[in-house]
């Protein structure tokens, strides 16, 4: 009681009052101020290196892969045909480490906006900055905004890997920039993006949902398990522009041994299915005109 370790992480924030995830310490890796936030990298005891952005855990190399296989494959995997892939943010590179394992996808382009995120990753967690250096990666400096702006009808799959709604991530959850995805997809596009946790934000969760939907004729709300998040899990919001999506069922579905060889650990046809299958007081509370948004 009434005590904060020494040597200790602790993650304490507005967006979950009264919540806390603590872990213990071995070494301060890299510290940076950038432009756009205070960047930490650490080496646990427990979970391998972290990166922490603003104070709030982005990921942890025990268990990153289920976000970033989540993120990607739910979108894809909903998607006939997603041969160009567009992901905005995702600087740890772990976003597009597993969107380039996908067979269908052919291109990819990032934009990131800070380059001390990629530079911090670059150096100390090659295990997902691998993602950027892959040939199929085309990754760009700046703003996602302005980007989708300057590229219309381009893409078949929109992933966004975001931070928290404060600071510079605040504008990816809202209205604004579902309508600029819409413009930026082709006829039938898919979009993905983290959108928080049930358990401590229904209220977020709801606008953000209600914030795709206004903009896309089917839009769904999915669950993914990662520890060291607030709560243990993560939403992701789904939008698609084909009125016949039903992001419960994948079109695609890999075989086991597909699944091996792309060495996917968190992912699968069940998995996907399982992420739409919400609580009842989470499908209650996303209740609009009597039915559960889907």
């Amino acid at each position: 009681m009434d005590v904060q370790k020494k040597g200790w992480f602790s993650e304490v924030h507005d967006l979950w009052p009264g919540i806390t995830l603590s872990l213990e310490i071995n070494n301060v890796l890299y510290k940076r101020r950038s432009k756009y936030q205070d960047i930490l990298v650490v080496e646990t005891k427990a979970h391998g290196k972290m990166l922490v952005l603003d104070g709030v855990i982005q990921c942890t190399e025990r268990d990153e892969f289920s976000y970033q296989e989540s993120i990607a494959f739910l979108p894809l995997c909903s998607h006939p045909n997603p041969e160009n892939v567009l992901i905005i943010g995702g600087g740890d590179g772990g976003v597009a480490r597993e969107v380039a394992k996908h067979p269908g996808v052919k291109r990819i382009t990032q934009v990131e906006i800070d380059e001390y995120v990629l530079e911090a990753a670059r150096l100390h967690l090659p295990f997902m900055s691998i993602g950027l250096s892959d040939p199929k990666v085309d990754l760009q400096v700046g703003d996602g905004f302005q980007y989708m702006k300057n590229h219309t009808n381009e893409f078949d799959v929109i992933i966004t890997d975001s931070c928290d709604p404060v600071g510079p991530a605040t504008c990816l959850f809202e209205e604004s920039y579902f309508r600029l995805m819409r413009t930026a997809l082709k006829p039938g596009g898919i979009i993905c993006s983290q959108s928080g946790t049930a358990w401590a934000n229904l209220d977020h969760v709801s606008q953000t949902l209600s914030n795709c939907r206004s903009m896309f004729p089917v839009a769904s709300y999915c669950i993914v398990s990662v520890p060291t998040y607030p709560t243990g899990q993560i939403g992701f919001v789904l939008g698609s522009l084909n009125t016949s999506t039903d992001f419960k069922e994948p079109v695609q579905k890999f075989s086991e041994k597909e699944l091996d060889d792309m060495k996917i650990r968190y992912y699968s046809a069940d998995v996907h299915r399982a992420a739409f299958v919400l609580p009842r007081f989470v499908a209650k509370e996303l209740l609009i005109d009597n039915k559960i948004l889907s």
